[in-house]
């Protein structure tokens, strides 16, 4: 019976000893820690990477509606009546490139509006709408043009047979 108490007490005693060690342990790396963050926040481990950036002021363009050789600058539209409200309706959803490559006719126009519309949530565009359509015919009518532009200066010679 002493033997299994000594046993008992000696095991105890080895669970105590680790308990006491490893408290220990998780102090003394507690403390250094916080001496570490103390001395030197700076260093810490758990800065990221991260490079330092340079904030750079990027110059503000003055004049958005800028116009040169008859060109509004910002969309490339051509200055006439009724570009101001073709670039508020249009651009909001459209690059003005888009806009001036759809060449059509002004009842062609009248219809793509319409299903933009019943579609694509385009807003009632109210009286502006004539003002667009006419904005879009004058300035950029239908071209007439085949698949590729007609060949000229072109030497022919006649095949052997």
């Amino acid at each position: 019976m002493k033997k299994q108490n000594h046993d008992k007490l000696k095991r105890d005693f080895q669970g105590l000893y680790q308990k006491i060690i490893l408290a220990t342990v998780i102090v003394a790396i507690g403390g250094l820690a916080l001496i570490y963050f103390i001395y030197d926040p700076s260093l810490s481990a758990f800065k990221g990477n991260e490079p330092e950036t340079e904030i750079v002021e990027k110059p503000v363009e003055d004049d958005f509606d800028k116009i040169e050789n008859g060109i509004h600058v910002r969309t490339g539209f051509i200055e006439a009546p009724g570009m101001v409200e073709t670039i508020q309706n249009c651009t909001n959803c459209h690059s003005a490139k888009l806009v001036m490559q759809n060449r059509m006719n002004k009842e062609r126009w009248k219809s793509t509006i319409k299903w933009m519309q019943e579609t694509q949530n385009l807003w009632d565009l109210g009286e502006n709408e004539a003002v667009i359509i006419n904005y879009l015919v004058t300035n950029y009518p239908p071209k007439k043009v085949g698949r590729r532009a007609v060949l000229t200066d072109v030497e022919w010679y006649q095949l052997e047979e």
